[in-house]
């Protein structure tokens, strides 16, 4: 169980299993000295954000078997390096973010309030509220 902080100061929940996300691949956007992109963003990527970061050079929608990646779909939690995900912000097609999924070491590059301005809500019924 990670002791990690989140964003809003509470302990770090997993962004998810399915796909495994995370530097670590450990469902968690975990970050150590390793991560020199720093995924500490945990999204719900859209076709926009997919789009936009395969024309920066990282494909993340094609499946490679060779690293059991199954590539991603618009609605799946994955962490994404803070430099991208700023960037996708400025394009204006950043992927919501999972408050509670998102760790505490974003803070030192985005405010808190720009990370709840562009935060995920789930309505009753599963799907993004308005």
């Amino acid at each position: 169980m990670s002791l990690s902080r989140n964003v809003l100061g509470g302990e770090l929940v997993p962004c998810s299993y399915d796909p495994l996300t995370g530097f670590y691949r450990d469902g968690c956007c975990e970050t150590g000295a390793a991560d020199h992109g720093a995924h500490v963003v945990c999204t719900r990527v859209t076709a926009a954000f997919l789009g936009f970061s395969r024309a920066q050079g990282n494909d993340l929608s094609t499946p490679r078997p060779e690293w059991r990646f199954a590539g991603l779909q618009p609605g799946d939690r994955w962490c994404v390096g803070i430099q991208r995900w700023l960037q996708a912000l400025d394009a204006g097609v950043a992927p919501p973010v999972v408050l509670d999924s998102t760790h505490a070491a974003a803070l030192q590059h985005v405010s808190l309030e720009v990370l709840q301005q562009n935060a995920w809500h789930k309505s009753p019924d599963g799907s993004r509220a308005a």
